[in-house]
């Protein structure tokens, strides 16, 4: 049974926020209630635009059965449908980092295969709102705190998140009126993982609403995006030497000085082919940016930026004197 009319057009209305009316979408279908919400919704607004793909990354003996049935259910649809899985096991530290990476690796892969625009994922306002407190908890700044984006470049393809207004509620819903078959993952109730327990916070918190929480989030992706343009118009202003000088730097806001230290890092490590030591755009530099407005240069990443008056010099950091 289709979705009322009323909920085909408010999800019509967040779809086309994100993606064109012509665009091929691959729905990314777990065989939980979210994604079986997404894939009605779809199937109902859309159908002639989508195709549909389960990852199976074998790490739970039901797994198989699970990817099984959503085969079966979108066979039912008339939506084309593919399992997925990694050459090889999924194992070691971060196992569900590890699994989202290949989980949108394999995505990727197939939506490219299928000439897709971009990948539709069922996340919704309570994952944004769990994302939320545990960036928070972990002092997470403007870019982490935007949380889940609408749209994002994940694996190098475009992900898209339609239902992030939506609550999971709502979502599951919407999958029995459907009369969708799903299924309840174990690890969602696994009290080692830090979502789990956010989530159980939540349950205990009717004050915190996940709605006004993804609000937040959303208000903060906003920022992020004007802060990211802000950075690259100085940077294309100050920046020479193909990033060896950056000018006129020290009086502006720390913030600001962050950007400009991550990129100047990066660009040096490529123009010098730099490999070592480690270096992320996750990595903490705030000694670094202390270093600076003393006055002093320092090191980070292989990378050595000194002080110059207002400027940064930006250079291969020297070898270590061994003892």
């Amino acid at each position: 049974m289709p979705p009322p009319a009323a909920t085909i057009d408010r999800f019509r209305a967040s779809l086309a926020r994100l993606a064109a009316d012509d665009d091929r979408l691959v729905i990314a279908v777990s065989g939980g209630a979210d994604s079986m919400a997404l894939l009605a919704l779809v199937h109902t607004a859309a159908p002639a635009r989508i195709v549909a793909a389960t990852v199976d990354h074998r790490l739970r003996p039901a797994s198989a059965d699970e990817a099984a049935m959503v085969a079966a259910h979108c066979a039912a649809l008339g939506v084309r449908h593919a399992i997925l899985a990694p050459d090889a096991p999924i194992a070691g530290a971060s196992i569900q980092a590890r699994a989202r990476e290949a989980r949108y690796a394999l995505l990727a892969g197939w939506a490219r295969e299928q000439g897709a625009a971009a990948i539709l994922t069922a996340h919704h306002a309570d994952d944004q709102a769990e994302t939320f407190l545990m960036r928070a908890a972990r002092g997470s700044g403007v870019a982490g705190l935007s949380g889940i984006r609408a749209r994002a470049t994940i694996a190098g393809f475009p992900a898209l998140r339609p239902l992030l207004g939506w609550r999971r509620r709502e979502l599951r819903e919407i999958a029995i009126h459907a009369q969708a078959p799903f299924v309840d993952d174990p690890s969602n109730a696994d009290p080692r993982h830090d979502r789990t327990r956010i989530r159980a916070l939540l349950a205990d918190a009717p004050s915190l609403d996940p709605l006004a929480l993804a609000q937040s989030a959303a208000a903060l992706a906003e920022a992020e995006a004007a802060l990211a343009y802000v950075a690259d118009r100085l940077w294309a202003e100050r920046a020479s030497g193909d990033g060896a000088i950056l000018a006129d730097v020290a009086g502006l806001p720390r913030e600001l000085r962050r950007r400009l230290a991550r990129r100047a890092i990066s660009a040096a490590r490529a123009r010098h082919a730099l490999t070592a030591p480690a270096w992320s755009e996750a990595t903490n530099i705030e000694p670094l940016l202390d270093s600076l407005e003393a006055g002093a240069r320092a090191t980070q990443g292989g990378v050595m930026i000194a002080p110059r008056g207002d400027s940064w010099a930006i250079e291969k950091a020297p070898p270590r004197r061994s003892l």
